[in-house]
């Protein structure tokens, strides 16, 4: 298959393997990034005894670090590098020791330069955790080229 065939799914597939490849904070808590086409991404994490604070629940910095990932594949699943400009958490529960807690990001409204997506953080018997909704921005570069092999642009 060429690379400037590939379907929206596929691209956004790509994209979360090399972000993936790349993601030391994601890898290194545990977490599993999964795909479910532009604009979405859904991220699973279990609280492990480390990420619990002195009330013996989640830290909720960790469950910020879960949707805050769960945003980051969303909004760059278009092979279109981002980074947030904002975001904000409202947390609704706690989440305890041993939890598995799944972070589903989907986009709200994207422009050329910026975009808005919401992330339902939910815990066991999709009990809901936490909402945050984060401001991406635009910035130059992508996770691979779509430039057929030999028509790259190699201009300075």
């Amino acid at each position: 298959m060429q690379i400037d065939s590939l379907s929206p799914e596929a691209c956004a597939e790509r994209v979360r393997a090399l972000m993936y490849a790349d993601d030391k904070a994601a890898q290194h808590l545990g977490m599993v990034v999964a795909s479910r086409g532009p604009g979405e991404a859904t991220v699973r994490m279990r609280v492990l005894e480390f990420m619990t604070n002195g009330h013996h629940i989640c830290h909720g910095g960790y469950i910020f670090l879960l949707a805050d990932t769960a945003f980051a594949y969303s909004c760059n699943s278009y092979n279109q590098r981002t980074v947030a400009a904002g975001a904000m958490i409202d947390f609704i529960a706690s989440a305890q020791l041993g939890e598995e807690l799944l972070a589903e990001a989907r986009e709200v409204s994207r422009g050329r330069r910026s975009g808005v997506y919401d992330v339902r953080v939910t815990g066991p018997g999709n009990r809901l955790i936490a909402v945050f909704r984060g401001r991406s921005a635009t910035i130059k570069g992508e996770f691979f080229s779509l430039a057929p092999p030999g028509t790259e642009d190699h201009t300075p």
